[in-house]
Formats: structure tokens, C-alpha cells, sequence
């Protein structure tokens, strides 16, 4: 090959870095743009009094939002203790099943749940529990939200465990050890950090839904933490409060999209770093 040749290669490959390099850039400007707004607003409403202090009545200057950080945590809570193990339980059926009518079902059904709008969530959580149960409530938002986070679960438990060698489990099985424990102690904790990953995504996921919160959880200015009652949420409080016409509780507002911003930063942060620091090497 000539060097002309080789130079106009080298070349091509540098501008093709370049433009990746600048694409890369210009999909990023959108987040930092409002990162930077949500920042440069709420920042000024943010103190210890404000994360701490119940909301005050109208007309009334002050107040915090530690009912909805509380009610925010209570929610995520209800919803990952059936979502994580049903969704990890799924995702362990559909690596070791990858073939037949069951799986292909299961897989099609949680293609569906995800994309399904958060709306519609809420309006069947409204049907299936609050007309039931007679009041909004802590349960019916928290149970909204885990059907949500179920199939990031199922997918990123099922993904994960693909990627582990057969061998690993043949080496198990080979043993003696019995097919329970083989998932349960080698398989299991081989793909912790990917499904460790997929519950932290889900976290940060539900963390930010309102439409679900409006229909089950309803929103309350008390602090609650009695899961039958309504309870406030981040999301909710940034709803009601941004959509009022006091410019006190627009203050306020930016504050909580500020916090609630953060805390969902932390969650893919966290996830993050438990991927790199757990990843298990083949």
C-alpha cells in the first residue's frame, strides 16, 4: 500500500473520530442545558430547614418538602420489595429457558409493561386497588410504580446472566451440587453486579414518575407513614406546587426538582460504580 494511501486512511479515521467525538458532545448539551436551569433556579431554595420542615399553608413563607423526600423513599421502597425478587425470579426463568412458549410469552408480556405509559399504570392501579381498598394510599402508588420497575429487572437479570459462561454452570453441576444451588450460589452472585445494576436503574426510574402517583398515591401536606393513608412524593409535590399560582410554591418547586434531580443522578451513579466494582471477570 502506498503512503498517499495510508495517509488518506489515517486521515478518514481522524475525521470520522472527530465527528463521532463532536455527535457525542452535541447529544450531551440537552442534559447539561437543564441540569444547569434546574440548578440555577432551585439552588437558592435549598437549605437544611428546607429539606427537614413540613410544607407551609398558603400565603405563609418557609416551608420544606421532608413529607415528600419521605413519602419519595416509602413508595420506592413498597414498590422494589415484590419487584426485585418476581423480577429477578423471571429473569433467572428466561436465561436458563431461552426456547418454548412460556419464555416467549414472558418476554413479549414484558415488552409490553415497559412500554406501556405510565398513565395507563396508574389508571389500572386506580381500578384494581384504590376503588377497591376505598382511599388513595401509600400501597396502591408503591405497588403502580413496582409494575413499572418489573421488566428493567427482568431484562437486566436475564442479559446478564446470558453473558455467563455455560462451563461455570456445568463445572457446578458436574460436582454434584444441585441445580437450586447451582443458580442460587454460582450463577446468582456471578451476575450480581448487572442485576445490581438493573435494580438501581429501576430505582431511578420510578423515582421520577408522577402520572402512577396521581391516581393512587394522591399526594398529602402531613407527614404519613402508615402505607393504607396518601403520602406526597418529589415528582407529585414538583406537579401540584409548579402548576399552582403562588410564586412561593414555584420557589419551592424548583427546590424539589433540584433534589429530586440529585438523588436520581446518584441512583445511575451508583449504579455505576456497583457494575465496574462487582463485575466479575470470565
Amino acid at each position: 500500500m502506498s503512503k498517499e494511501k495510508i495517509r488518506l486512511r489515517i486521515a478518514k479515521d481522524k475525521g470520522f473520530t472527530a465527528i463521532v467525538v463532536a455527535l457525542s458532545f452535541v447529544s450531551m448539551v440537552p442534559l447539561l442545558l437543564i441540569l444547569f436551569y434546574i440548578v440555577r433556579n432551585g439552588i437558592s431554595s435549598l437549605s437544611w430547614e428546607f429539606l427537614i420542615e413540613l410544607p407551609k399553608p398558603v400565603g405563609e413563607k418557609g416551608g420544606g418538602i421532608a413529607n415528600a423526600i419521605v413519602g419519595s423513599f416509602l413508595l420506592v421502597l413498597i414498590a422494589s420489595l415484590p419487584a426485585i425478587p418476581l423480577g429477578v425470579s423471571a429473569g433467572v426463568y428466561l436465561s436458563e429457558r431461552k426456547a418454548g412458549k412460556l419464555s416467549y410469552l414472558a418476554r413479549l408480556a414484558m415488552e409490553v409493561l415497559n412500554g406501556t405509559p405510565s398513565i395507563v399504570i396508574g389508571i389500572i392501579a386506580y381500578l384494581w386497588l384504590v376503588i377497591a381498598m376505598g382511599r388513595f394510599s401509600a400501597l396502591s402508588g408503591g405497588i403502580a410504580l413496582g409494575i413499572m420497575m418489573l421488566p428493567v429487572i427482568v431484562r437486566a437479570t436475564e442479559e446478564t446472566l446470558k453473558l455467563i459462561p455455560d462451563s461455570l454452570k456445568e463445572a457446578a453441576l458436574a460436582l454434584g451440587v444441585p441445580y437450586h444451588r447451582t443458580i442460587l450460589k454460582v450463577i446468582l452472585p456471578a451476575g450480581l453486579s448487572g442485576i445490581m445494576t438493573g435494580v438501581m436503574i429501576g430505582m431511578a426510574r420510578i423515582a421520577g414518575e408522577t402520572a402512577p402517583l396521581l391516581f393512587t398515591a394522591f399526594g398529602s401536606p402531613y407527614m404519613n407513614w402508615n402505607v393504607a393513608k396518601p403520602v406526597n412524593a418529589l415528582p407529585l409535590l414538583i406537579y401540584n406546587y409548579a402548576t399552582s399560582p403562588y410564586p412561593e410554591w414555584h420557589a419551592i418547586a424548583w427546590g424539589a426538582s433540584c433534589v429530586l434531580v440529585g438523588l436520581v443522578l446518584t441512583l445511575n451513579i451508583v449504579a455505576r460504580i456497583v457494575s465496574r466494582r462487582w463485575k466479575v471477570q470470565f
